[in-house]
């Protein structure tokens, strides 16, 4: 495990990780009860050619596809 804390990991990977094509977003949550970091990709051809760590600092990483948000339609 990293002795940095898993806001600060994924601070400093931030830039890079969205940098790669098809990641749409980052976060920090739960993977089997431990803290992990989740990247999110545009759809699953996305995740297949996205090079993401499993690790990073020592934290596992996650990757999910995160379906288009749409809005909502007004009152």
């Amino acid at each position: 495990m990293s002795t940095k804390r898993i806001q600060d990991v994924l601070a400093a990977h931030n830039d890079s990780l969205l940098a790669l094509p098809g990641v749409v977003g980052t976060a920090i949550g739960l993977c089997d009860g431990s803290p992990c970091i989740r990247i999110f990709v545009a759809d699953a051809a996305a995740a297949q050619r996205t090079r993401v760590p499993d690790r990073l600092e020592g934290y596992v990483v996650r990757v999910e596809v995160q379906p288009p948000l749409r809005a909502l339609p007004g009152d």
